[in-house]
């Protein structure tokens, strides 16, 4: 009989898409239900997912927090009849806020807990919860902020991605144009959007360049214009959750640091400068993205010289091959033995202990 785990996720991309893929190394043995907030409902395909809505409320506002906390009881008590209800035997987070609620009801009915942690700082929902959790799978042992009498706890896994990228075949073909994939991540980014065009456009007088370019919806007509009167042939896209069908084009790719985003490129061995998002929380988007840079797979651009450097970084790598050649090779050698059944005997294998 299939016992029936809930996986809690929302928010952004980088908590869906994980939460997405952990359901698919599941369904085939497991009962498995996603809980999301109103966000996280973008990230999801709804037709190939039993899910259901825990709209949980943003803590960081101390006006409304009052308020917010007894949303965050009343939404206990729902995950609670939820969790009853459902005859949950596991609970899975990958992090966050909106897994709070989930995990407190959990907690009060003993059931056995497991994280997700997809980036190389531990965040702070993950940590918060590390002394309640089963196992938590993580791409690495060094994970930043990580309280050393926990680290027993760690299950490390090679990065999930969707069962599809590891069917990602490199065309034997010569392209006439090298492909330039720009990925702002599940919230865009202005950086990409606004500096980097006139970069691309200068260099495409050069270069026989094509751009498929990730933003947000509302630039998406001034982008494909832009490049379409200065005679750039180019994709404009927003959200694709058939990423691996934009990837397999690429010969190059610029990037912020998720970690999602960082994982298909590694996987299907495309080298990437990666911009990390300064802001982001304990500045995990740098370390995601040195992870890879250590094993000279990758190169780093911090957004505050990104438009100083980013024409003459592009134009050396397109002028000199063989330092983007070595971190091709490099990417293969990284995921040599990195199989969808890997991960997912290694994630039953954990799972399926009582």
């Amino acid at each position: 009989m299939k016992k029936n785990i809930l996986i809690t996720t929302g928010g952004s991309g980088g908590h869906v898409i994980p939460a997405t893929i952990f359901y698919e190394h599941l369904s085939n043995e497991k009962n498995v239900i996603i809980t999301t907030d109103k966000r996280g409902l973008k990230y999801l395909d709804k037709a190939n997912y039993v899910f259901e809505i825990i709209n949980t409320p943003k803590l960081n506002n101390i006006f409304f927090l009052p308020l917010n906390f007894i949303k965050i009881l009343f939404l206990t008590f729902k995950s609670f009849f939820l969790l009853k209800d459902k005859k949950i035997e596991k609970v899975v987070s990958t992090g966050g806020y909106m897994s709070l609620p989930v995990i407190l009801a959990a907690r009060i009915l003993k059931l056995h807990i497991y994280l997700i942690e997809p980036n190389l700082t531990l965040g702070r929902a993950n940590k918060f919860f590390l002394k309640a959790c089963k196992k938590i799978f993580c791409y690495t042992e060094e994970i930043k902020n990580f309280p050393n009498i926990f680290k027993k706890k760690i299950v490390k896994i090679n990065p999930l991605v969707k069962k599809s990228i590891y069917n990602f075949k490199l065309s034997n073909d010569k392209k006439k144009q090298f492909t330039l994939l720009i990925v702002g991540g599940s919230q865009g980014a202005d950086i990409f959007d606004n500096n980097l065009k006139s970069s691309v456009i200068n260099l495409s007088k050069q270069f026989p360049i094509k751009v498929i370019h990730q933003t947000g919806e509302k630039n998406m007509p001034f982008l494909s214009d832009f490049y379409s009167k200065n005679y750039v042939q180019n994709k404009i896209f927003s959200f694709d959750k058939n990423f691996s069908n934009i990837v397999q084009q690429a010969d190059l790719c610029i990037t912020r640091a998720g970690a999602s985003t960082l994982a298909e490129l590694s996987v299907t061995n495309i080298p990437f400068i990666a911009v990390p998002l300064p802001s982001s929380k304990d500045n995990h988007q740098f370390e995601n993205a040195n992870f890879y840079k250590i094993l000279d797979c990758c190169w780093i651009i911090e957004q505050n010289c990104f438009d100083e450097k980013i024409e003459d970084f592009l134009k050396n790598i397109l002028t000199n091959r063989n330092d983007y050649l070595k971190k091709k090779e490099n990417l293969k050698r990284l995921n040599y033995q990195n199989t969808w059944m890997n991960v997912n005997q290694k994630i039953l294998d954990y799972i399926n202990e009582n």
